[in-house]
């Protein structure tokens, strides 16, 4: 489809040369014509109204109409009373570029890592941009600090240190796009510092992390996840300095660090001066277990903290942050200022407004009740249609594992279940290694509501329990 233009004049830029010897109308003729051919103006594109085109080239609206009179005789463009003046379809003129195939359709898709998309706050949201617009000073429209707005820095440090018993300093935060840009920042800062291991949990974010690292020069080691998280002692027998990890509702397992291991992580880390990288990306959304602080609060000096509004928000917003240890913070705040000179100022000013105003707290409180029932709901879902099958970490965030009882196969179960329109991902994706056993399913269901919840497991239950065809 082309593009609809808004208003009567969509620019177009045509150069007339008027010290030439061919007459202007004869140079914009030649002009549109090959704006054509080459495809800059597609079939059934709007051109400007020959009172606007003849007004942005100073040319007499006469000889524009003159002009689209000559190209609709040729075939390029087509006029009806009343219409605005487009291209025609015609052999040799270049179509609008065809839409992607799209992927096949779901009707129930258990992705994991998205949050409840329909949920989104807008009228909050627009609440605060409308405000932040209204209050923001002049100065706030400039390029500003490239760690990030020092109003959402302060309130977001005073927001960390209250619900996630972080050493939040503003000072020492600097403002990204997400968990993506902060890792990337991060590991381009240790190994500018001699740093060239980087140990991950497996299964865990291995393809996000091993982009990242291969983008910093660095080695990528799995070291293997627990009942009680990351096998510390499997860390300190390799050579990393450095470690990325997931400790308050570890993914995709959903199990927590465990306190014992949370202290000989910073351990580690102080015998090695080593960095720890964690990822706090869903804690906000726990259930039936006691709060779990973040691990930057035991070691300030030796974690960097990443946390964004991807799963309490919305992915879209692009919004993250880094709690910086000591000796990084200053090469973090160099590192965004040479990647992008700092991210959206207004979006930042909002997100102040919408945590200062609790309204934040609100729709995080709300949540939690939607994603805890949706949690019951799958958990009543698998115990009708797959009666006997293990469910685990389910204590927190919006994705559970599924054990399938043997002789199951996890990448058959996953096809005989997309046959069906229903959408299963195994754990071998994120195995370091893409190992297919033990035999698991992550069944994500923040975006599914209660109803396609009961009938996806309903048309794929047998395939739970029974041999893999």
């Amino acid at each position: 489809m082309p593009v609809e233009w808004s208003g009567l004049g969509p620019e177009l830029l045509l150069v007339l040369d008027r010290s030439a010897a061919e007459p202007l109308r004869s140079q914009l003729e030649r002009q549109v014509r090959e704006a054509i051919r080459s495809g800059r103006l597609r079939t059934g594109e709007r051109l400007p109204s020959s009172r606007e085109l003849a007004r942005d080239l100073g040319l007499s609206r006469g000889l524009v109409q003159d002009c689209y009179a000559q190209l609709q005789a040729e075939g390029y463009l087509a006029t009806r009373v009343g219409s605005a003046t487009r291209v025609a379809a015609g052999e040799g003129i270049p179509a609008a570029a065809p839409a992607r195939t799209a992927r096949p359709q779901l009707a129930v898709n258990f992705a994991s890592g998205v949050p409840d998309l329909a949920s989104f706050p807008r009228g909050d949201w627009t609440w605060a941009v409308r405000e932040a617009c209204r209050t923001a000073p002049n100065a706030a429209f400039d390029y500003g600090d490239p760690s990030g707005s020092p109003v959402l820095r302060d309130i977001l440090a005073a927001y960390l240190r209250r619900v996630r018993a972080a050493a939040a300093d503003p000072e020492r935060m600097v403002i990204c796009t997400g968990f993506a840009q902060g890792l990337n920042l991060a590991l381009r800062v240790l190994a500018r510092r001699g740093v060239r291991q980087v140990a991950i949990e497996d299964p865990g974010q291995s393809r996000t992390v091993t982009a990242a690292a291969v983008a910093a020069a660095m080695d990528v080691i799995p070291v293997r996840v627990d009942e009680s998280g990351l096998d510390v002692d499997a860390l300190a027998a390799t050579g990393a300095r450095a470690c990325v990890l997931t400790p308050a509702h570890q993914w995709p397992t959903g199990v927590v660090l465990s306190p014992q291991r949370r202290l000989q992580l910073v351990a580690w880390a102080a015998s090695r001066d080593a960095m720890i990288i964690e990822d706090d990306y869903d804690a906000e959304f726990r259930y039936d277990r006691e709060p779990v602080g973040a691990l930057q609060g035991l070691a300030a000096d030796r974690v960097a903290a990443l946390g964004t509004v991807s799963k309490s928000l919305a992915p879209s917003l692009r919004l993250g942050w880094i709690l910086c240890p000591p000796a990084m913070a200053d090469a973090l705040a160099e590192e965004k200022a040479l990647h992008d000179r700092g991210s959206p100022v207004l979006d930042q000013l909002a997100l102040a407004m919408l945590i200062e105003s609790g309204r934040y707290d609100r729709h995080l409180r709300r949540m939690r009740a939607v994603y805890s029932r949706r949690r019951g709901t799958l958990v009543g879902a698998l115990a009708r249609h797959a009666p006997g099958v293990r469910v685990t970490g389910l204590a927190a965030g919006f994705h559970a594992v599924v054990h399938l009882p043997e002789p199951l196969s996890e990448q058959a179960v996953v096809s005989a279940a997309q046959a069906r329109s229903i959408g299963l991902y195994g754990m071998g994706d994120y195995r370091s290694d893409g190992a297919a056993t033990p035999a698991q399913l992550v069944l994500g269901f923040g975006n599914l509501g209660d109803r396609s919840i009961r009938e996806g497991i309903a048309a794929i239950g047998d395939l739970l329990r029974r041999r893999a065809p």
